[in-house]
């Protein structure tokens, strides 16, 4: 069976105004769940985890202060989200859905986590509305119970996974990829094991030829047992932090090629959702939700 991290307090709402789109993480269950794509059985509540758990990839001064609320001004404008506790509590929920969501993947192939994605969150500081690195903090712990000899990170998300290019940079057991818009934020870019930056406008043919020839040779050549799948939906053409230029049915067939590949190989793959942020919601939801079905189609 899927499962499925969601908790209620992922849909905490920003000021009015606000451009993040936060009720996509309320919609995206309710439409799976309508359209009977998923039952409530597919889902499970994340808790908060033991705080040991982000000391494994954050500095604890950072994560005291983030707790706290004490970050400095300048560090807690670059989050670009205005903290408050239930804020961080959201954050942690988070990173122990994907924490979860990994022993479910070498259980059943592959599990999901609604949101995740946090790839701008450093050792000791957040940027982008990532505070805590959850993908990183889900290597970790893999590592750590002795469940994963090699791990890749896919991350297809429109912007860079610079803080998990940091956290990983000298270590060898997880292989770090990034495939994302040469422009795009961030614009000082850390190194991945492996970057590609494509440039603006990139479209549906060009970007699935260089994925697909891209992704098996890397597993070819690094050998992983799981697999961190960040498949942001921000490479589509509408989408207003991104410049990429995928139609629905690339992206959905980034996603296909991504999860059969995992599926045809064996190897466990644990998806955080990652960004979206086109103007209708509707596209948004609909691009995330074409994850979800593709899941479904695949492994089960």
């Amino acid at each position: 069976m899927l499962k499925i991290a969601y908790h209620p307090i992922y849909k905490h709402p920003l000021p009015e105004g606000h451009r993040f789109p936060m009720e996509k993480y309320d919609l995206l269950p309710q439409q799976l769940l309508y359209e009977g794509t998923c039952n409530p059985e597919n889902f499970f509540e994340p808790e908060i985890p033991n705080n040991k758990h982000f000391f494994t990839v954050h500095e604890p001064e950072y994560f005291f202060d983030l707790l706290n609320i004490t970050l400095h001004q300048k560090a807690s404008r670059k989050i670009g989200f205005p903290l408050s506790e239930i804020l961080i509590e959201r954050e942690m929920i988070i990173a122990d859905g994907t924490m979860k969501a990994s022993r479910f993947a070498l259980q059943n192939g592959i599990a999901m986590n609604i949101a995740g994605g946090t790839h701008h969150a450093f050792s000791n500081r957040g940027e982008a509305f990532c505070m805590l690195n959850d993908q990183a903090i889900g290597a970790k712990y893999l590592q750590q119970k002795g469940l994963a000899n090699k791990i890749l990170i896919v991350d297809l998300d429109v912007h860079q996974g610079n803080g998990t290019a940091e956290i990983f940079q000298q270590d060898d057991a997880v292989f770090t990829f990034s495939m994302h818009g040469k422009s795009n934020y961030p614009f000082v870019k850390e190194e991945s094991d492996l970057d590609i930056a494509l440039e603006n406008d990139t479209k549906d043919d060009e970007y699935l030829s260089i994925l697909k020839e891209t992704l098996p040779k890397l597993i070819t050549q690094e050998k992983p047992d799981f697999i961190y799948y960040l498949c942001g939906v921000d490479v589509i053409e509408t989408d207003k932090l991104g410049k990429l230029a995928l139609t629905m049915e690339g992206c959905k067939e980034r996603d296909r090629f991504v999860l059969q590949t995992c599926f045809d190989l064996k190897i466990p793959v644990m998806c955080s959702m990652g960004g979206g942020y086109s103007k209708d919601i509707k596209i948004i939801v609909e691009a995330h939700a074409n994850t979800f079905r593709l899941a479904q189609e695949i492994y089960f």
